[in-house]
This record gives structure tokens, C-alpha cells and sequence, in this order.
């Protein structure tokens, strides 16, 4: 009976042991021992469940579109930046073109009111003539052509009758003289009043639209102020959540984003470079252009212009600014020129207008290049020096420093010319 029984509770002992774990079952089994198969559990598995694949696959899938959403965020953002400067620099140069606008204004009430002046003196000197003809006429009791007439017929020998008979068509011409001078000359100081008037009107609303200019210059500077700090703390809590998806540093984000910018910078240079070249090829072969040639009162401020702006870099864009503490576009290169003999306004689009056109390919070191948001000379908003090699001197825009930098950094220019 016992005999029976063994072979059935070896069996049960067996598969006791078989239900524990391995180091308790076999103590005295070497550590580096393999188990045998079958009795690892799924926490002590080396390989990772079909599971565990498709959640790793998700969340690296979901890092993945974290971070491209955070690099678009980052572009948005850089382009919010630029965008925030083109629209103060606009601010800036629309008050500009009122500060010009006002000189203007002044210059031409000045004038106005000088050539009031002279008109209304002209006018009260032919009314003393016209005075005096009409208290003449009064003493004689005749007109001054009727007194030469009786003289003409008292006369005796034919000499004394030729000059008497010159004598009224004297006194007739003077007639008119006087009359004409005295009707022609009220007008005039007429005309010349209300021109006079008409000025200082004008010259009044140039006025009230330079304080408005200004009142609107101001307004964008704080808001693009606002908005540069604003910018900036989105761009860091953007590049902190870039590190944090890319399991890297804020530091390590921001070195590769400014490195990502950069070759975007160069890309956007090269094609604005590509685009100018070919535009300049077009309209040469539409219309061959004829050299610029270069004015000899400014041929030798050309160096002079370029040593001025040269030395002013690093000095703060200041809107406004003709120096010396600082400057903004058009008070950069208008103060540029002036030391190089050639009078411009403080007006980027004056500037132009004052300039001679030229293209691309005819560019020279000292030309002014400009840009605009509209295509239109008129609504030109940015000015720079020209320095050869495809590389210029400017006033940024708020916020930044008076910088040498590529030609093509703004994108292409839409007008070239020369002083």
C-alpha cells in the first residue's frame, strides 16, 4: 500500500515545488544558473509586449508632432518679432514725412507772406501815382491829354509842334501806366494775401498732423515695446517645452533654433539675391540701361558718407534721430550724405524722390536702397547705405543697433538711387 502511494506523492511534491519560485525551489542552484523555460514571469521578460511597442511607437509619434507644433510656434513667433519692427519703423518714417511736410509748409508760408508784403507795397506806391494823377487832373480841370493838345496848338514852328505832339502821346502812355499799375497791382496784393492766408492754413494742418504723427509714433513704439517683451517670454516657455519634449536642455533648443534661423536667414538672402538679379535681367533686355553717372560735386563724398555712417555703428536706432546719441533710418543716411556735400531730407521717401534711380546691377558704394510694404515710392518706409559687396550700413528699426549687414536681409529692395 505504502509502496503504491510514493509514486503518487512524489508527484504532488513536484508539482508543489514547480509552483515556487526558482531560488526557493532549488537553493542550492548557482545564480548564474538559466532557469528552466516556462517559469519567467512577465515582469522579468528582457523583450517588450506588442503593447508595450505600439504605446512607446505613440508617445514618440506624439513628441514627435509636440515638437514640429512648437518649431511652427517658434517661426510664428520670429515673425511676429520682424513684423512688430516693419510697422514702428512705418510709425516712425510716416512721422518723418510729416515733419518734412511741415518744413515745407513753413518755407512756403514764409515766402507767401514775403511776396505779400512786396505785392502790398507795390500796390499802395501805384495808388499814391494814381493820387496824384487824379489831383493833377483836378487842379488843370482837364485830363493831362487835353493840357498837352492846347499846348500843341499854342505852338509855334515846327520843331516846338514835334515835341508837343510827343508830349501827348507821353501823357496818354503815363495815363495808362498809372491806371494799369494801380488796377494791375491791387490785384496782385489780392492774390498774394489770400496765398498768404491759404499757407498758414496749410501750413496749421502740417502742424497738427506732425502732432498726430508723433501721438502715433509714439503708441507703436510702446506696443512694439510691449510686444518684443512678450515675444521673447513666449519664445523661452516655447524652447523650455521644445527641451522638455526632446527630453534636451533650454540651452541645447535655444543654440539649435538660432542655428535654424540662420540657415533660413541665408536661404531668404539667397533668393531675394536671385530674384533681384533676375528682375535686373529682365529689364535689361526690355530697356538697356544707361550708366548713372555720378555728379562731380559728390564724387568725392562718397567716402566721406561711408566714414560717417561706418563710425556710427553700434549707436541705438533712435526714432527721429539725426544724432549724435543716436539715429533712425533716413537720420542716418541724410546726416551720412550731408558730410559727403549732399543736402537730404530727414525722409526716407524724399530721398528717393531727391535721388537719381538706378538699378541693381548699376549699384555703387554710397547709393541709398529702399524698401517698401506696397510696392509704391511713395509709401517707402526703410533706407540704407549701400557699401559695395552686396552689403550696406543701417538703422534697423526700435530696439535694435546701427549695423553693417547683407544686402538682401530685409528681402530684395524695391528702388535703388543716387544722390
Amino acid at each position: 500500500m505504502t509502496r503504491r502511494l510514493l509514486p503518487t506523492l512524489l508527484l504532488a511534491l513536484t508539482g508543489v515545488l514547480g509552483l515556487l519560485p526558482a531560488a526557493a525551489a532549488a537553493p542550492d542552484l548557482a545564480p548564474e544558473t538559466a532557469p528552466a523555460a516556462g517559469l519567467l514571469s512577465p515582469a522579468d521578460d528582457p523583450y517588450p509586449s506588442e503593447e508595450e511597442i505600439a504605446r512607446s511607437r505613440a508617445e514618440a509619434d506624439a513628441r514627435a508632432t509636440d515638437s514640429t507644433a512648437i518649431e511652427a510656434r517658434l517661426t510664428a513667433a520670429q515673425a511676429d518679432l520682424e513684423q512688430a519692427g516693419r510697422v514702428a519703423e512705418q510709425a516712425v518714417e510716416a512721422y518723418n514725412g510729416a515733419q518734412a511736410r511741415l518744413a515745407k509748409a513753413r518755407t512756403a508760408a514764409t515766402a507767401a507772406a514775403a511776396k505779400a508784403k512786396t505785392t502790398e507795397a507795390e500796390r499802395a506806391e501805384a495808388a499814391d501815382r494814381a493820387a496824384e494823377l487824379a489831383a493833377e487832373t483836378y487842379r488843370q480841370g482837364a485830363g493831362p491829354e487835353l493840357s498837352a493838345l492846347n499846348a500843341m496848338l499854342a505852338a509855334d514852328g515846327p520843331r516846338s509842334l514835334t515835341e508837343r505832339a510827343a508830349a501827348v502821346g507821353i501823357a496818354g502812355a503815363r495815363t495808362r501806366d498809372i491806371l494799369d499799375a494801380a488796377t494791375g497791382t491791387a490785384a496782385a496784393a489780392a492774390k498774394a494775401e489770400t496765398e498768404a492766408r491759404d499757407s498758414v492754413t496749410a501750413a496749421d494742418r502740417a502742424a497738427e498732423a506732425v502732432r498726430r504723427a508723433e501721438q502715433q509714433a509714439k503708441a507703436r513704439l510702446t506696443a512694439q515695446r510691449a510686444e518684443v517683451a512678450d515675444i521673447a517670454k513666449r519664445r523661452e516657455q516655447l524652447l523650455a517645452a521644445l527641451a522638455k519634449a526632446r527630453s534636451t536642455t533650454v540651452e541645447l533648443e535655444r543654440q539649435r533654433r538660432e542655428a535654424l534661423e540662420a540657415i533660413a536667414a541665408r536661404e531668404a538672402e539667397e533668393a531675394a539675391r536671385a530674384a533681384a538679379a533676375a528682375a535686373a535681367a529682365a529689364a535689361a533686355e526690355a530697356a538697356p540701361e544707361r550708366p548713372a553717372e555720378r555728379s562731380i560735386w559728390s564724387a568725392g563724398g562718397v567716402e566721406a558718407a561711408i566714414a560717417f555712417a561706418r563710425a556710427r555703428i553700434g549707436l541705438p536706432y533712435i526714432w527721429g534721430g539725426e544724432g549724435p546719441e543716436g539715429y533712425d533710418c533716413s537720420g542716418l543716411t541724410m546726416m551720412a550724405w550731408r558730410h559727403g556735400g549732399r543736402q537730404l531730407p530727414h525722409f526716407a521717401a524724399d530721398q528717393y524722390a531727391e535721388s537719381t534711380p538706378v538699378g541693381y546691377r548699376q549699384l555703387r558704394p554710397g547709393d541709398l536702397v529702399f524698401w517698401t510694404h506696397t510696392g509704391r515710392a511713395a509709401d517707402i518706409y526703410h533706407v540704407a547705405l549701400y557699401i559695395g559687396d552686396d552689403q550696406m550700413i543701417e538703422a534697423p528699426r526700435p530696439g535694435m543697433a546701427i549695423k553693417q549687414a547683407s544686402l538682401w536681409i530685409m528681402g530684395r529692395p524695391d528702388f535703388y538711387a543716387r544722390p
